[in-house]
């Protein structure tokens, strides 16, 4: 799993509870077999959450069991999170408050590439070349 922080931000005080939400997350995708797990810390980047995870489930089918697990195990003790993108399966989003979560099929992810847009390169980003071509 890859952790991308922000070195020029200090850790807020009250940010236990997102590392708690964050730890259930990237296990919860790690049990499910989610591949090229990132986690990029917005803090001081963004204010929309904590932190984003970016994962790539190998189908649609995959997809849609980890955004389920993932609304399963976040909904225990925590408000129901938002998912977007369900039915299709391509890619979900899963909003969970402090942390927004990705879920992709291998060549949509490096179709849109979202690591590099928060500064950094997709585990598969050169897919996304050969695609657009």
């Amino acid at each position: 799993m890859k952790t991308i922080a922000n070195a020029t931000s200090a850790p807020r005080q009250d940010a236990a509870p997102a590392k708690a939400l964050l730890a259930l997350i990237e296990k919860t995708l790690d049990d499910g077999k989610a591949e090229n797990v990132v986690t990029i810390e917005l803090n001081g980047k963004s204010s929309i959450a904590d932190y984003m995870v970016i994962a790539t489930g190998r189908s649609q089918r995959q997809v849609v069991s980890l955004a389920e697990r993932l609304r399963e195990e976040i909904d225990r003790g925590r408000p129901v999170p938002s998912l977007e993108g369900l039915p299709q399966g391509d890619w979900v989003l899963i909003d969970a408050g402090d942390v927004i979560v990705h879920v992709f099929r291998p060549e949509v992810r490096s179709y849109y590439n979202l690591e590099k847009m928060w500064g950094e390169n997709s585990p598969d980003a050169g897919q996304a070349e050969s695609l657009r071509a």
